[in-house]
Formats: C-alpha cells, sequence, structure tokens
C-alpha cells in the first residue's frame, strides 16, 4: 500500500498502543524532569496525539505538510524537549517536533 509515494506499512491497535505508552511513560519522566504539569485536559490531548505519532512512526503514513512559521513563538527550550521526545520513536520527522511543542508549551505554561 501507498500514500503519497511512502511505503505504509500495517500496524494492529495493540502494537500501536503498546508504542504510545511506552513514549507517554518517558514523556512523564521528562515532564517531571522539568516540572511541567498538564491538567487533565492536556494529559488526555497530548496521549491522543502521542497515539498517532506512534500510527505514523509504526506504518510510515505521512504528516500533512506543515510550515515552520507557525512555531515561531515556540521557545527553544520547547521545542528542543518536543525533538527529544520525537528522537523516541526514532523514525519521525522534524516535523513531528513542530506539532508536539504546542501541547508541551501550553503545559509549560500553567
Amino acid at each position: 500500500m501507498s500514500s503519497n509515494g511512502a511505503s505504509v506499512q500495517q500496524a494492529t491497535p495493540e502494537e500501536i498502543q503498546v508504542l504510545a505508552d511506552k513514549v507517554m511513560t518517558q514523556i512523564a519522566a521528562i515532564y517531571a524532569q522539568h516540572d511541567i504539569e498538564p491538567n487533565a485536559v492536556q494529559q488526555q490531548m497530548l496521549a491522543s496525539h502521542v497515539r498517532a505519532m506512534a500510527l505514523r512512526s509504526l506504518t510510515g503514513e505521512p504528516l500533512p505538510e506543515v510550515e515552520a512559521e507557525l512555531f515561531e513563538d515556540i521557545s527553544p527550550e520547547t521545542m528542543q524537549l518536543a525533538q527529544q521526545v520525537v528522537d523516541l520513536f526514532g523514525n519521525l520527522p522534524r516535523e513531528e517536533a513542530w506539532l508536539l511543542s504546542v501541547h508541551i508549551e501550553v503545559a509549560r505554561s500553567n
């Protein structure tokens, strides 16, 4: 199967959830190190986004095009944390960090 010229693999919901749970555990440790305390809604939105990232990581499904200019107001520290999380997957593009950075920035502003 192919989407936008990229090879897309199959992944079961269980495989996606296992990877998402693993990354969420690592995010919790990163958040704790940086005194970031998301509220329940922020945590739920983050978990949903991480599941989507796990899906893309396992299947190779590409992101829609994302414009870097939309993320110019994100602090360098937040962007670094987001990239650290994206690096946990090992195969996602930097645009994933841009999108994830919004979750972290909002949680940091609590």
